[in-house]
């Protein structure tokens, strides 16, 4: 979810997710939005609370229902300003 100059990314398994395990140990990204690809560093967020305000976004956005159906943990969430 983009939101300002952020970007917001959920790990659909939460601390689980490998792309998440991937970004502990090199916080590079690669995000490609309609052919055009940008590097970019993730910050991971474990702060109850931010994570929480993440999970809301991502309700408000999405659906509560939808969020509920694709994602099983909600203990961390990812930064990425761009």
């Amino acid at each position: 979810m983009y939101e300002g100059s952020t970007l917001y990314l959920l790990p659909v398994q939460g601390s689980d997710t490998s792309w998440y395990k991937n970004l502990l140990v090199d916080p590079t990204l690669k995000i490609s939005v309609n052919g055009i690809e940008i590097s970019a560093r993730g910050k991971p967020v474990t702060d109850s609370n931010r994570v929480d305000d993440s999970v809301r976004k991502f309700k408000f956005k999405y659906g509560e229902g939808d969020v509920k159906r694709y994602y099983t943990k909600f203990d961390v969430a990812v930064e990425v300003t761009l």
